[in-house]
């Protein structure tokens, strides 16, 4: 075994980090209007290039900026779409659970108004800045699948006066994605991540009785997703890794979904056209590594092993267990370790400490280091 020089890495993580107090009250304060667009940029800046300086202190060999830049992992990416209108009356509402009961997650929602393009390349000047922080790591850009658009409100949120046939309307999904794509990769991205819950999320038989109740197909949406997914990559240069995260709900500590990948992993691994798969793997609710016999060579599977919905620091040795246990199903070559999610999909940010979550992402490191050499 030996390290990788090449995405995804032997010790990855899945893009974003906790926000610093200061860029959260910067955000505050620009939500009300005391300071402007510079002046919260001046800040963005200042804590993106601190958190690519510890993630190149630590070991790592890909850099984020954290989604610094967002309020939400997806939504900010996605209402950059020409077509996709936001909708503010906090119309759509997620049931997450926790050990200690449910929250309820509101935020504004989007409908499809008009046809799908693309006019400018989304996330161009992150991904800029970014790159020009890294000095030793691979720079890595996270952006939503085109699942998520096609998943959150189903054919209800597209106006069928726009998009009589929901065919034309994932052809043109299909088609922005693959602009964005190959205008990213011209920019000079070598790493690319696709974050999609419906992938994961459709193993619980209870998000596929939703989507049976609201008209669809609910057993054979996740292949729906993969063939748009494929779609949208068709024709990426070979430069571009593309790797796709498969997360159950991550929001103040809290999930959605649960399952394992047995229901989606022939298809998910047999059809998906990327170069490796994000999984989480932390608790129970994901199920055992049996899926993993259905990878084929050439792919890798980053192991989601280290939780980051709390703070306590997982074992070396149990981790290293739960390697050997995943390694029974596929080659251990194959294999890379990360945490099983990131540590604030939206700006709330889970319930941990960023000294715990340097911990736990050096933990990663040195039980990589371990493991692959």
């Amino acid at each position: 075994m030996s390290p990788r020089v090449a995405p995804p890495f032997r010790a990855d993580h899945v893009g974003s980090l906790l926000r610093p107090e200061r860029l959260l009250e910067a955000r505050d304060s620009h939500a009300a209007g005391r300071i402007d667009d510079a002046e919260l940029r001046g800040i963005e800046d200042e804590a993106i290039t601190q958190v690519v300086t510890m993630q190149e202190d630590i070991g790592l060999q890909s850099a984020t900026d954290g989604e610094f830049r967002r309020s939400s992992w997806h939504m900010d990416f996605l209402y950059q779409l020409d077509g996709v209108e936001r909708v503010d009356d906090n119309s759509l509402k997620v049931q997450f659970h926790n050990a200690q009961g449910d929250i309820e997650f509101i935020t504004p929602d989007l409908k499809v108004t008009d046809k799908i393009k693309l006019s400018g390349t989304i996330f161009a000047d992150a991904f800029t800045f970014l790159a020009s922080k890294t000095t030793r790591n691979t720079p890595k850009l996270t952006i939503p699948s085109p699942g998520m658009l096609t998943y959150r409100g189903g054919p209800a949120a597209v106006d069928s006066s726009v998009y009589p046939d929901m065919a034309e309307f994932r052809a043109d999904l299909a088609a922005a994605y693959r602009a964005e794509v190959r205008a990213l990769a011209d920019l000079g991205c070598h790493y690319l991540q696709l974050d999609d819950t419906s992938l994961a999320y459709l193993n619980d038989p209870k998000q596929r009785e939703m989507l049976n109740a609201r008209g669809e197909d609910g057993e054979n949406a996740h292949v729906k997703d993969i063939e748009l997914i494929n779609e949208s990559l068709r024709g990426r240069p070979d430069t571009l890794t593309v790797t796709t995260h498969m997360c159950r709900g991550n929001f103040r500590s809290s999930w959605v979904a649960e399952g394992g990948y047995d229901f989606v992993a022939e298809a998910l691994f047999g059809r998906l056209e990327v170069d490796g798969f994000f999984m989480e793997f932390d608790d129970e609710r994901s199920g055992t590594f049996a899926p993993l016999r259905y990878v084929p060579k050439g792919k890798h599977v980053v192991l989601g092993l280290v939780t980051t919905k709390r703070g306590e620091l997982e074992s070396k040795d149990d981790l290293k267990r739960r390697i050997d246990e995943a390694a029974k199903y596929v080659d251990l070559d194959q294999l890379c370790l990360s945490p099983q999610c990131g540590f604030a999909s939206t700006k709330d940010g889970n319930a941990l400490t960023y000294e715990e979550e340097v911990a736990k992402l050096r933990l990663v490191v040195e039980t990589a280091q371990e493991v692959w050499g």
